[in-house]
C-alpha cells in the first residue's frame, strides 16, 4: 500500500460544479482502482492526498499531472505505508472557501498564508495535519 500527497496550482478559477464533477469522476475511477483519498481546494491550489496500491496509484497520479486544469505541480510524499489513513473514503472534497471567516484566519495563523488564501503545507505531517484539522472543522462523516 502506498500514500501520495501532491500540490499543485489551479490554472483557472474552478467552480463549485467543475469541483464536484472532478469529485464524482474521481469517486468512480478511484472505486475501480482500490484508491482512497481526498481533495482540497483553496481559491488557488490543489493539496491532494491518494492512497492505494502502487501501480493504480502511481497510474491515477500520472493522469493527474496530465490534467490541465493544474501546473506547478509538487509531490510533497509518495512512500509505502503500513495502513491506510483514508480507508473509507473512495474520494472526498474540502473546500475552504465553505469556512466561516474566523475558522479561515485560524488555519491561516496555524499553516500561514500563500497568495491571498490559505497556504498548503510542504511536508508530509503538516499535510496530514491540515486534513485532520479540517477533518474535526467540517465533522466529514
Amino acid at each position: 500500500m502506498y500514500r501520495v500527497i501532491y500540490k499543485s496550482r489551479m490554472t483557472t478559477q474552478l467552480t463549485r460544479d467543475a469541483v464536484e464533477s472532478i469529485m464524482n469522476e474521481s469517486r468512480e475511477r478511484n472505486a475501480e482502482n482500490n484508491i482512497s483519498g481526498v481533495l482540497l481546494a483553496s481559491e488557488t491550489h490543489f493539496l491532494q492526498i491518494l492512497e492505494g496500491p502502487f501501480f493504480p496509484l502511481n497510474e491515477t497520479f500520472c493522469r493527474i499531472n496530465k490534467d490541465t486544469r493544474h501546473d506547478t505541480m509538487q509531490i510533497i510524499s509518495f512512500r509505502e505505508i503500513s495502513k491506510r489513513v483514508f480507508e473509507n473514503w473512495g474520494m472526498r472534497g474540502l473546500g475552504v472557501l465553505n469556512l466561516n471567516i474566523d475558522l479561515a484566519k485560524r488555519l491561516r495563523a496555524k499553516y500561514g498564508e500563500e497568495e491571498g488564501g490559505l497556504r498548503f503545507p510542504h511536508t508530509e505531517w503538516q499535510a496530514l495535519a491540515l486534513f485532520f484539522d479540517l477533518n474535526m472543522i467540517t465533522r466529514i462523516p
